[in-house]
């Protein structure tokens, strides 16, 4: 099914309007069992994040997606607090089928950064994260797209943890693109979109400033994909500081 993302989702998520709830009933082909899992899934999920120091403050955000449903974890709370009745539910083109039971609960502003990798890509999962390694490299960054000046590029080669990248091996050359932060999370759509696009290759656009969105088939290999792209860029950061 090709996926649609409307520009009034966009807006909404922008000037902070509320979407509509969709009268659809996607939400009936769900298996209640599933739903509690995937659930359950992004909970845990953020508090590894946590752990790791991805998430920290009210930081990152994690999206699962199940065939035509999507689940979002909320904006500005503590994600390792996050509990499973937190979740938003939405459909492929952003109406919400499902609320928080905390109604003061609010949808990330990383909506339609996710969508577009589910769009683009066709990915399962989507993850956002703030890790401090990846802030970091994007600062040694000096490779310029040729057409977008807005984009930079960080290659890398020759390490092991490359083979967990998908299509890369040990011998291949990984090329991380980097776009420029905005002050607001949504108004990266447009940049991240073209990153997403002019790099197939890449399971990930990272942010200068700021972070990463990686994605993968599902949830799991999402979380696969950020942990070897973590990994190799804390290995370039301490190569720097040794002078390698």
């Amino acid at each position: 099914m090709t996926l649609l993302i409307k520009s009034i989702f966009y807006f909404n998520i922008i000037m902070e309007k509320p979407i509509i709830l969709s009268d659809k009933k996607e939400l009936d082909l769900i298996d209640p069992l599933e739903e509690l899992y995937v659930r359950k899934k992004i909970c845990a999920m953020c508090r590894n994040f946590y752990r790791l120091g991805w998430v920290s403050g009210t930081g990152g955000g994690i999206s699962i997606r199940r065939n035509n449903i999507v689940f979002m974890a909320p904006s500005g709370v503590q994600k390792e607090q996050i509990k499973p009745q937190d979740i938003f539910i939405l459909d492929l083109e952003g109406n919400i089928l499902k609320y928080p039971q905390n109604k003061e609960l609010k949808l990330t502003e990383c909506a339609p950064l996710f969508y577009s990798a589910y769009e683009l890509r066709n990915a399962g999962a989507v993850l956002h994260s703030h890790s401090s390694n990846v802030v970091l490299l994007t600062f040694l960054a000096t490779i310029k797209h040729p057409e977008y000046e807005f984009i930079s590029e960080y290659h890398f080669t020759r390490l092991e943890m490359l083979k967990g990248i998908s299509g890369h091996g040990y011998l291949d050359t990984f090329i991380l693109p980097i776009i420029e932060n905005t002050p607001r999370e949504c108004e990266l759509t447009e940049t991240l979109r073209i990153a997403i696009q002019e790099y197939p290759k890449s399971p990930a656009v990272a942010v200068k400033d700021h972070g990463i969105y990686v994605w993968g088939e599902n949830e799991d290999k999402a979380k696969t994909q950020a942990e070897c792209i973590d990994y190799i860029c804390e290995i370039e950061i301490k190569k720097r500081m040794l002078g390698l």
